[in-house]
This record gives C-alpha cells, sequence and structure tokens, in this order.
C-alpha cells in the first residue's frame, strides 16, 4: 500500500474531536443512566422503610381494617401523583418535580404497608430479593443489547391494558385460578416492560442531552422503572407469598 497524507490539514485534529465526542458521550449516558437509577433505587428504599414503619406503628391495620374513605385515599393517592407527574412534568419546576417524586414514593409505601399485614416478613424479603435479581438482569440486558427492542412496545402495552381488565374482573369475581394467571402473567409482563423501558430510558438521552429536559427525563425515567419494579415484586409476592393467616 502506498504511503500517503490526508491533503485536509484538519482532518487529524477532526479525527481526535470525534473520539473526545464519543467518550463525552458515553460518559453523559453513564451518568445518566446512573442518575436513573439513584432516584429509583432511593425511591423504592424510601417506600420500603414507610411501609413498614407504618404497619410496624399499628396505623396500617386501622386504616385499613376500618370502613371509612382514609383507606382509599391512601390506595388511590399514588395513582394521583403519576397522574399529575405525567401531564403536568412540563410546567412543574425541577424541584416541584422531585418533591413530586419523593411524595409518590412515601404515597406507595402507605398505600403497600398492607402487605405486611397479609404475608409475612420472610416471603417479603425472598420477592423483594427475587425481583431485584430478576429486574437487575433484565435491565442490564436492555441497556446492553443491540436488538431493537421498540417493537415488542406495542405488545406490552396491549398486554398491561389486558392484565388490568382482567384484574377489575377478578375483584367481582374473586377468582383463585384466575387471579393465578393473572400474577404469572403480570411477572412475565413486568419483565418485558423492565428490558423494553430499560432500553427507551438509554435512547432518550440522546434527545434531551445537555438540555433543560435532561433533569426532568431522569425522573420520569427513574419513576417509569420504579413502578415496573414494584409491580414486578407484587405479583411475586402473590405467586410465592405465604399468608400470616
Amino acid at each position: 500500500m502506498a504511503n500517503w497524507s490526508d491533503p485536509r490539514p484538519n482532518a487529524a485534529a477532526f479525527a481526535s474531536g470525534a473520539g473526545v465526542r464519543g467518550a463525552a458521550y458515553d460518559a453523559g449516558l453513564r451518568s445518566y443512566m446512573l442518575s436513573v437509577y439513584n432516584y429509583m433505587t432511593s425511591g423504592i428504599l424510601l417506600t420500603g422503610i414507610v411501609a413498614l414503619g407504618f404497619a410496624a406503628s399499628g396505623m396500617a391495620a386501622q386504616v385499613f381494617g376500618g370502613a371509612g374513605l382514609l383507606k382509599y385515599v391512601f390506595m388511590l393517592a399514588p395513582l394521583g401523583f403519576v397522574f399529575a407527574m405525567s401531564f403536568g412534568q412540563g410546567r412543574m419546576s425541577m424541584g416541584t418535580l422531585q418533591a413530586m417524586f419523593w411524595g409518590f414514593a412515601v404515597a406507595m409505601g402507605l398505600s403497600l404497608s398492607t402487605i405486611f399485614l397479609q404475608y409475612t416478613g420472610t416471603s417479603i424479603a425472598g420477592a423483594f430479593f427475587a425481583t431485584a435479581a430478576g429486574f437487575a438482569g433484565l435491565s442490564l440486558w436492555g441497556y446492553t443489547t443491540k436488538k431493537d427492542l421498540s417493537a415488542f412496545g406495542t405488545f406490552l402495552i396491549m398486554g398491561l391494558v389486558g392484565l388490568i381488565v382482567a384484574s377489575l374482573v377478578n375483584l367481582f369475581l374473586q377468582s383463585g385460578p384466575l387471579s393465578l394467571v393473572i400474577s404469572m402473567v403480570g411477572v412475565l409482563l413486568f419483565a418485558g416492560l423492565t428490558a423494553y423501558d430499560t432500553q427507551k430510558v438509554k435512547s432518550m438521552y440522546a434527545a434531551v442531552a445537555g438540555t433543560e429536559y435532561e433533569g426532568r427525563t431522569v425522573i420520569m425515567s427513574a419513576l417509569t422503572l420504579y413502578l415496573d419494579f414494584i409491580n414486578m415484586f407484587l405479583f411475586i409476592l402473590r405467586l410465592f407469598g405465604s399468608s400470616r393467616d
């Protein structure tokens, strides 16, 4: 091969600059994803502490064992936070959105305190660690895979809608076999959503990096992965948890 030099005087500088930009992008992506996971993990830990404390205090039994409307407020409050954050994120300041996220984690803790009244501590711990291991593996796969998972998005959303409808129907039927099927499908569905959402969160970085929307995207992405984790945990607990009765 003949030896020759690129006649463009800035060619070497351009190549070097491209490498720097690539390294900077990768570093920024890692920092972005780490922020998402830190928010998500902190939110889950806060939820667990609140749930355990509320149950241990005896207040959970009083609120959810009574016939008043307060228990429904506690049950529906997390949904209110999710809707408020989803539809109002563009109008909220970063500080307000952060406060909403922590408020949501607390509200979820109050709502989920009932699991300590229904299941043994050992089964709750087992379900939590099983979920953590599964979530970590699925999220890592979603982050590293070269396969485009967007094609599964519509299928997963349709499955989620069907799962919600089936759960509402079973509130009236109280069918044990149907409840078992719902729990099994729920675990598989949120396993798929964990990988899909992780890839989606990763792909969003290119659009928001260095903009005013990056911080908001981090919080909303953490909320999405938080919901995947909690729902997977609850379905695993329903499948394998041991009742206190």
